[in-house]
């Protein structure tokens, strides 16, 4: 049985690593002076600590960064279009936190998640089809998206 080197191309990872976590960093600068009003609504049960945020969104961003350097890295002609669902999404993520924390329009917000959890979807589906590590690596994220929807809509409503 002839077993699978796995090759690593450090350049084009690091490169993924950078964008995905680069987006975070970059939005969470833009936001940090309105991120105190997390602490000062009104929020729906199970609501985690402010503190947890940072943590998990660095993690889901690494996991973002790995998963499209594997779809980068495959021998699929499907691949561009993946990373085109996946860019897209990341671009939806990113203007998330400014319309929730920055315009502080929680409807807004709401329906932006909503759309950030279907392009997530979209992505999931497209990646699967390519590498399936790839996708399992997404579903943290899907869950975690899924979950600050159900914040985010609590948070519309708790707070009209």
């Amino acid at each position: 049985m002839k077993s699978k080197t796995l090759y690593i191309r450090w350049k084009p990872l690091i490169i993924s690593l950078l964008i995905s976590i680069g987006t975070g960093a970059v939005s969470g600068l833009l936001t940090q002076g309105n991120t105190f009003i997390f602490q000062n609504i009104k929020k729906p049960p199970l609501a985690p600590s402010a503190a947890l945020f940072p943590i998990v969104w660095t993690v889901l961003y690494i996991l973002m960064g790995i998963s499209a350097y594997l779809i980068y890295a495959a021998d699929s002609d499907e691949k561009c279009q993946a990373l085109w669902i996946y860019g897209i999404q990341l671009a939806i993520n990113f203007f998330w936190t400014i319309i929730f924390f920055n315009l502080q329009n929680f409807l807004f917000a709401f329906i932006w998640i909503l759309l950030l959890w279907v392009s997530v979807l979209f992505m999931l589906m497209a990646f699967r089809k390519i590498n399936k590590l790839a996708a399992q690596m997404q579903i943290p994220y899907f869950i975690w998206i899924t979950f600050a929807a159900y914040l985010s809509a609590g948070i519309w409503l708790l707070n009209r």
